[in-house]
């Protein structure tokens, strides 16, 4: 592979875990059909460079690759191959000299599901070893040619019975360097616990192997504003994550480290050791991340992250199944997509520093996550009438396992609203007629959506966004989507005749330094100082100690008292007092 310029504002990201991989895979095919969709206007539109590279593989061939380092367990890659796709006209040297007797054991290739065997077709090529070579599809800037397959991409596939791992619906090429492989633990759960994760990078090999990789990327680049990290917290890859972030934030220093904490749905009920890992996995996640991250944010389903963790939340129009993680994954996946975009816009003036430095007043390095998948809008609605029905609620569904907000008031926010034409952005009010609100007085929508954020907190810090590409959602992001949406992901009046695949969805989200965090992580706190925690012996043989484990618990209150308000003071006495 030969070496290119990063482009400007480059982004480095790091998927560490199984979870991370399933939310990566979502999130790069959204990416790769929002390459394969390039009609909207310029304005307010994402640059891909920020998290793509271009190169050339041995042979010359343009390549347009995610600018990636990811880390999984033995096991997750199926069809996938470690090498990635992209080695160009290498060949490997299968000669033997030894001249005896060969006993040759031959493993039949994993299978694929009719997702990857279409795209092997649809990609058209061999590979090496005389096969279909999966996501080798010649991609580069230059999108001119991809109109043409745009029809097969779209052809449906009902993955839910036959995707086991991430890999199984990943369907953008990757770079031989992106894809690290930790062959001292497999695919089942055996990397359980934070100190085995955090003793993975005490091995020299695996560092020496990390900070090679991030070399390259990095040294390639123009300028790197910062690394997005998405870290499995529930299990031994939040340690993984530790010592990642505080590579980082001693080698890097200066760039921002965007964190996402990242938690499938749990299905269990009753509590066992493995609740108990899980939770002090989660605690020690978030404090050694959000402490050498410049923002760190929980995103999850869950209803809440403790030992009895509550129901999954729901979406109005979204049919998911919460035991899959094909599908779970690909509702933070979209919601990621539109977080992140304030730093990834041709336009914006906001790198990762600044966006994280707008919410780290007083300590408040952690933040909560919100989305609305898709935003709820009939078909040729104005945004002023959809945000004036959302007087006593906000239109997004928490997604950081805070639970449901008692008021909208929070001490800073990011929120981002795509999908929405131009055309319905204002209120056409008709001559002499009367403004049903204040909203439908702003003369852009930029104006509508500001206003209504500041009628909704008016002490807030508040920036926001409006775009007018919508989110992708073509194969093979699961049709999970209620059938009262068109094509564009807009609400009909009433059920179709027939059904129709759901192509793209407006979608808001909403990023905050809440003060719903200090229940949150109190209560997590104070699940784990109730109990002796020194009954699971295990979890600490693996390479942390107590005394560490007491001192990110005492951190972790201290944390939480950040997002403390004057409503909650006396509450927080008593309880202190309890202590």
């Amino acid at each position: 592979m030969v070496e290119a310029g990063g482009g400007p504002r480059a982004a480095l990201t790091l998927q560490l875990g199984s979870y991370a991989g399933f939310v990566g895979a979502h999130w790069w095919n959204l990416q790769d059909a929002a390459l394969r969709c390039e009609s909207e206007v310029q304005e307010r539109k994402i640059c891909p460079d920020v998290l793509y590279r271009a190169g050339r593989t041995l042979s010359r061939q343009e390549t347009y690759t995610p600018r990636l380092i990811l880390m999984d367990l033995k096991g997750s890659l199926n069809s996938l191959k470690q090498e990635g796709c992209l080695c160009g006209d290498t060949k490997i040297d299968t000669s033997v000299a030894w001249q005896g007797n060969l006993m040759t054991h031959q493993e039949d290739p994993p299978a694929k599901n009719l997702f990857l065997q279409d795209l092997s077709k649809l990609e058209g090529g061999m590979s090496s070893d005389g096969g279909f070579s999966p996501r080798a599809l010649p991609l580069s800037k230059d999108v001119s040619q991809l109109p043409t397959q745009l029809h097969v991409s779209r052809k449906g596939h009902q993955l839910e019975g036959s995707v086991r791992v991430w890999s199984d619906y990943l369907r953008v090429r990757l770079h031989p360097r992106s894809i690290f492989m930790i062959h001292q633990y497999n695919d089942d759960g055996q990397l359980e616990a934070f100190g085995q994760g955090e003793s993975l990078l005490h091995d020299p090999t695996y560092l020496e192997e990390l900070e090679d990789r991030l070399h390259f990327y990095v040294e390639e680049c123009d300028y790197l504003q910062g690394f997005q990290i998405l870290c499995d917290l529930n299990n031994g890859f939040s340690g993984v994550g530790a010592k990642v972030t505080e590579l980082l934030h001693d080698e890097y220093s200066g760039r921002g480290i965007l964190t996402w904490g990242l938690t499938p749905v749990i299905h269990k009920v009753g509590v066992s050791w493995k609740d108990f890992y899980r939770l002090m996995n989660t605690v020690l996640g978030i404090v050694h991340l959000s402490s050498h991250s410049s923002l760190f944010c929980p995103l999850s389903l869950n209803g809440s992250l403790g030992l009895k963790p509550e129901a999954p939340v729901t979406l109005p129009y979204v049919h998911y199944d919460a035991s899959l993680n094909y599908h779970s994954s690909a509702i933070l996946a979209t919601a990621l997509d539109t977080l992140s975009a304030p730093y990834r816009l041709h336009s914006s003036q906001f790198s990762m520093v600044q966006l994280a430095d707008a919410f780290n007043s007083s300590g408040r390095k952690v933040v909560a996550a919100g989305t609305a998948v898709p935003f709820p809008m009939a078909y040729g609605q104005s945004l002023p009438d959809a945000l004036c029905s959302y007087q006593l609620a906000v239109p997004w569904t928490p997604l950081s396992s805070c639970g449901e907000q008692k008021d909208s008031c929070c001490f800073a926010q990011s929120v981002v609203l795509r999908g929405i034409g131009k055309e319905n952005h204002i209120s056409n009010l008709p001559p002499g007629s009367q403004p049903k609100s204040a909203l439908h007085v702003c003369e852009t929508g930029e104006e509508v959506l500001g206003s209504y954020l500041h009628a909704r907190c008016p002490g807030t810090f508040s920036t926001s966004y409006l775009i007018q590409g919508p989110c992708k959602v073509l194969p093979p992001y699961p049709q999970f989507f209620s059938a009262l949406l068109n094509k564009q992901g807009f609400l009909l009046d009433k059920l179709p005749s027939c059904s129709t695949a759901v192509e793209s969805i407006p979608v808001l989200t909403a990023l905050q330094s809440s003060p719903a965090l200090y229940s949150t992580l109190y209560r997590l706190y104070k699940e784990l100082h109730q109990v002796d925690v020194r009954r699971w012996a295990s979890f600490f043989s693996a390479g942390i100690e107590l005394y560490d484990f007491q001192e990110a618990l005492h951190e972790l209150r201290t944390l939480s008292q950040c997002y403390k308000t004057s409503s909650e003071l006396d509450e927080s006495e008593d309880e202190a007092d309890a202590d």
